[in-house]
């Protein structure tokens, strides 16, 4: 008859150690933890194709690329145009060096995307579709991550941006990926915002810089707005997260401490390094970017230097 082994109860060498005790410790929540994060690039499913028609030199991990061979001093051809846009959708900014595009060939790029956006709060170039940069004439957003005009129903789909005098050192400008910015949170914190929807408004942003007797003008032509906090992008379907420190109040819905206390978690992603690219600009060149899908961000630290910069906006659709 055969006999079941017993197991020992004697300690071998092979037994671990007892674990050393920890003393209490925590992490204030909703904080940005060390770790691996998800960096994908492009959507599920994305099928990646050659480019013909110029060189694409990527400075990021999943946004920011150089374009190099194409002049934008004449409007693109439609098979110029459905590359670059690909590449747009695929690196969510490209940058264009020494370009030096007047302002009429800036604006003709820019509409090849589609109707140009006019912005009476901010400083107007040599046309109303242009606004332009300079902080010696008037202030303007610096050192504060945004998405521009999510205080429309309709914010912009994308800007064209191009530096006419660059300081000899600073004046960089940074983006941030919301798709990876989405991708990274928290699955809690996903499930919490599905479905939710924040108000933005105009106000927050421009009381920075602006006297109330301006803006109460504006206050009639600019209402607070709803947005999906997470929004799908019109051409890639990607989950993005659409909220912004100079224009989002508050979610709906929610109590004012918790509806803080998510704000302040959501728009600590765009802080993150993986999320980010960063441009070192010269003279002349372009930065076109999609608005849906970013944050940007313009280094003030080029004092006492000038920094000029003319932009073009690029009218959008309702996020959904």
């Amino acid at each position: 008859m055969s006999t079941a082994p017993v197991a020992s109860t004697e300690p071998t060498d092979s037994a671990a150690p007892a674990a050393a005790p920890l003393r209490p410790y925590r992490v204030p929540a909703d904080g940005l933890y060390e770790g691996p994060r998800e960096l994908r690039r492009l959507p599920e499913g994305w099928r990646e194709r050659p480019y013909d028609l110029f060189e694409v030199v990527p400075l990021a991990r999943t946004i920011g690329a150089e374009i190099r061979g194409p002049a934008l001093s004449a409007p693109p051809s439609p098979a110029l145009r459905e590359e670059i846009n690909r590449a747009l959708l695929e690196w969510k900014v490209l940058f264009f060096r020494g370009q030096h595009l007047t302002s009429g060939a800036q604006r003709a790029f820019a509409r090849a995307w589609g109707e140009l956006e006019t912005n009476p709060l901010l400083a107007a170039g040599d046309s109303p579709e242009v606004v332009r940069f300079d902080r010696d004439a008037v202030p303007t957003f610096e050192n504060v991550w945004h998405t521009d005009v999510t205080f429309r129903e309709r914010p912009a789909l994308g800007a064209v941006l191009q530096l006419r005098e660059v300081p000899p050192s600073g004046g960089d400008t940074l983006w941030a990926d919301m798709a990876a910015a989405y991708d990274n949170l928290p699955q809690d914190v996903k499930d919490r915002i599905d479905g939710a929807r924040a108000v933005h408004d105009f106000l927050p942003g421009f009381a920075r810089f602006y006297p109330a007797d301006r803006l109460a003008a504006f206050q009639d032509r600019f209402p607070p707005v709803e947005h999906p906090v997470v929004r799908r992008h019109p051409e890639t379907g990607r989950r993005m997260l659409f909220v912004n420190t100079s224009f989002t109040t508050h979610l709906v819905g929610f109590g004012r401490e918790e509806s803080d206390r998510l704000l302040r978690l959501l728009f600590q992603q765009a802080h993150v390094p993986e999320f980010q690219v960063r441009f070192r600009w010269q003279a002349g060149d372009i930065a076109f970017w999609d608005n849906r899908a970013t944050q940007h961000y313009a280094v003030n630290d080029y004092r006492p230097h000038r920094r000029v910069a003319e932009r073009v906006a690029i009218v959008g659709d309702r996020p959904f």
